[in-house]
């Protein structure tokens, strides 16, 4: 009777052990400035340009943790050389903050690691890229309605014919590849570097491409890096990016 007992018990347990998770329930977002915070990261269905025509974007999480991962889907019509999206992680800074534990803002002459890994596939036609975007300030502390000093963009893929603000400086290597460098100005200094061959994997870290402006005399290494974005900017079209991995850290 105990042996029969203690079988039943354990074939019980090994029903427990073998029963298959419940999968998390993934969030998702199709509202403009719609957000889903993921640990010291949060995603931003940011649609600052849907103005210039028409059409919908959403966005869903898959992975939270020190590594994240996400999508966005997207439609949309209208102007071509106008921006219309750039849903997007979001670590630090954006017009006031959201999440503690980023470790930003950073000084830049601090001597640190900024690093960041992401593997993601795209799908779809249409204009668009899938760009870094770092934002800078004088302060330490910035709030909502402290404007960014220098936006520093990183593009590491381009379709249909997308092209950065401001004008062409000259071509740089930076992580074993070649970047076209563009400056501009919008009330704030921007600086894209465009990578010349479209890459869906990247380990880069944000100090090389600051300190490249730094060492032309643009950029003063007393400033803060308060903020780093990694998203798609679309300019018209359909189609989808999958972020499979992403992680920025400062160390």
């Amino acid at each position: 009777m105990l042996r029969k007992t203690a079988s039943l018990l354990a074939a019980a347990c090994a029903a427990v052990v073998l029963a298959p998770a419940t999968p998390a329930q993934a969030a998702t977002t199709c509202t403009a400035f719609g957000t889903i915070t993921l640990g010291k990261y949060y995603v931003n269905n940011n649609l600052w340009g849907q103005s210039a025509g028409s059409g919908s974007q959403c966005l869903s999480d898959t992975r939270s943790g020190a590594t994240i991962g996400w999508n966005t889907s997207w439609t949309w019509s209208g102007q071509p050389s106008q921006v219309k999206s750039f849903t997007s992680s979001v670590l630090g800074w954006h017009w006031g903050w959201k999440t503690g534990g980023t470790e930003l803002p950073v000084r830049l002459n601090a001597g640190r690691d900024i690093f960041t890994d992401v593997r993601y596939r795209v799908s779809g036609s249409g204009t668009m890229n899938v760009a870094y975007d770092l934002w800078l300030h004088t302060i330490p502390n910035p709030d909502w309605p402290d404007n960014p000093t220098d936006e520093v963009m990183i593009w590491t893929y381009r379709s249909g014919g997308a092209g950065p603000l401001g004008t062409f400086q000259g071509t740089v290597n930076i992580a074993g590849t070649s970047w076209d460098l563009y400056r501009g100005n919008i009330g704030w200094n921007v600086f894209s570097f465009i990578r010349r061959s479209n890459a869906t994997s990247a380990t880069l870290h944000m100090q090389d491409f600051l300190n490249n402006l730094i060492s032309r005399g643009w950029m003063s290494n007393t400033k803060y890096l308060s903020s780093i974005e990694h998203g798609t900017e679309v300019f018209i079209g359909s189609g989808r990016l999958d972020v499979d991995s992403y992680t920025a850290d400062i160390r």
